[in-house]
């Protein structure tokens, strides 16, 4: 698998504080390593056929779809930034 970012979570990313970026570069390499590990919380966003959530801290979440063989990233926030279009 292979991480494809999406503008809008790049425009997400860019305004987190640095520990929250680090964080989120960390939780991205366990989950192309390892997306089975407990500490991702992987799970299925209800409402969407293919959009998935894993955990950066538990404030602050990753969106993606997947699409072939990608992660399309497309959010990263807290909780209330997941429920915005």
């Amino acid at each position: 698998m292979r991480l494809r970012f999406s503008k809008p979570y790049l425009a997400y990313y860019d305004r987190l504080p640095r520990n929250i970026r680090n964080r989120a570069d960390k939780q991205l390499r366990l989950l192309l390593d390892n997306p089975c590990h407990p500490s991702l919380r992987l799970h299925k966003m209800q409402g969407y056929t293919n959009r998935w959530e894993i955990s950066v801290t538990m404030q602050y979440r990753i969106t993606f779809d997947i699409e072939g063989e990608e992660y399309v990233l497309r959010k990263i926030g807290p909780h209330d930034i997941l429920d915005r279009p």
